[in-house]
């Protein structure tokens, strides 16, 4: 046998090795022809899913800062930096950041915050994400665990607060006061310092001073806007001269509410925030844009509940032309709810019957679900409203039967 036949046969075994490799295991050749790529092009490949250890940024806004464990150095944050047991963030004055964990929780850092992310564990069977408050302020929320040994923490000083599943709590941390408080907006806490023990359900408030036991009191709930809708657009002829009017509905024992709008969802960079004793307010001198928008209640004891829920609105000028283009598609019965599908244009808001339209896809479609309707005919209302300052309007009729 020659030296080339020796050649041949070993090429043609290599082959029949990968051909197998590939039809056991097609990913096996695409990690190696991927790897292969980046070797030969110097790139650096994508990286991968975050392991179970691990967090993410999902918001950032102003000036974020990282101190890795295993550093000495201080980095910017951004998108692609993960988040280990033991690393530090730091916000500035300007700055706020969401981060997620692997279980679906997140913990969003105020401004001029440092905080320590003390653990981060997700496995099959429990998840356990904890971080400490070393100075500033943090919310968070968990998601419905599947465990009852998962749970979420946030501690301060000496005190530890258990957040249970399906909640909502906000953190204070002022080592200068010597005093840290936990308010709870949903679900549950437990908070817990050495053999101290202080239940908080929702709207309930603890207060954690270095000397002395802690207390809980009731606190107030926070209001629930009604307009401008979410993702409303607001279309006048000139934005900065246009009066906007907010409302809400009322708390019981606030004496005063407090607007704030915004230009990010972070609420970093203030526009407004205007002070008013009823459950409406007028604004006037905002320029055409995007707006994010929440308010706050107030007792006779200066006491604030938690901000609102956040809602965003888009201001337009009137432009020359109202068209837009609106099609409906058609309509289909589920159950005693209608769904409505069509197209519109690619980054345009639609409102139906009051409710906002999840994101218009790329290329222009749609679809929305209807709350449940009782029985009997329906006058579905569609109102757009694209960037040019173009607006529609198309309305169906829907018979439910009985």
């Amino acid at each position: 046998m020659t030296y080339k036949q020796l050649v041949a046969y070993a090429l043609i075994l290599v082959a029949l090795i990968f051909g197998a490799a590939y039809l056991v295991t097609p990913g096996f050749y695409a990690a190696v022809l991927n790897k292969v790529t980046n070797a030969v092009a110097g790139t650096d490949p994508e990286p991968g899913p975050l392991a179970n250890t691990q967090a993410k940024f999902v918001n950032l806004d102003g000036r974020v800062q990282v101190k890795k464990v295993n550093s000495v150095q201080w980095v910017e944050a951004d998108y692609r930096t993960t988040l280990d047991k033991g690393d530090l963030i730091q916000t500035a004055g300007d700055g706020a950041a969401r981060i997620a964990f692997a279980d679906s929780t997140s913990y969003t850092i105020k401004a001029d915050t440092l905080v320590t992310v003390e653990e981060n564990n997700v496995t099959h069977d429990q998840a356990t994400t904890a971080v400490r408050v070393n100075v500033g302020a943090v919310d968070l929320s968990t998601p419905n665990w599947t465990s009852p040994n998962s749970h979420a923490a946030v501690s301060m000083e000496d005190t530890t607060a258990e957040i249970r599943p399906n909640s909502r709590a906000s953190v204070k941390s002022d080592p200068k006061n010597k005093q840290s408080e936990i308010q709870v907006g949903n679900g549950s806490a437990e908070v817990k310092r050495g053999n101290e023990r202080v239940e908080l359900g929702p709207f309930q408030r603890a207060t954690i001073p270095s000397t002395g036991p802690i207390t809980k009191a009731d606190v107030l709930a926070p209001p629930e806007l009604s307009q401008p809708l979410n993702l409303a657009p607001i279309t006048v002829e000139t934005p900065r001269a246009a009066t906007i009017r907010f409302e809400w509905k009322p708390v019981k024992d606030a004496v005063s509410y407090t607007v704030r709008i915004s230009t990010t969802a972070m609420f970093t960079k203030m526009v407004k925030q205007v002070k008013v004793s009823s459950t409406s307010a007028e604004v006037s001198g905002l320029d055409g844009g995007d707006y994010f928008w929440n308010v706050f209640a107030t007792d006779a004891n200066k006491q604030n509940s938690e901000v609102s829920e956040t809602f965003k609105f888009a201001i337009f000028a009137q432009g020359r032309t109202q068209e837009m283009m609106l099609e409906i598609g058609g309509t289909r019965m589920n159950g005693r709810s209608v769904e409505i599908y069509g197209k519109t244009e690619p980054g345009a808001a639609l409102i139906i019957n009051g409710q906002s339209v999840p994101p218009i896809g790329s290329d222009g479609t749609f679809r929305f679900f209807t709350e449940p309707l009782d029985p009997g005919e329906h006058a579905i209302v569609i109102v757009g409203q694209n960037r040019r300052g173009g607006s529609a309007k198309q309305q169906v009729t829907i018979v439910v039967p009985k």
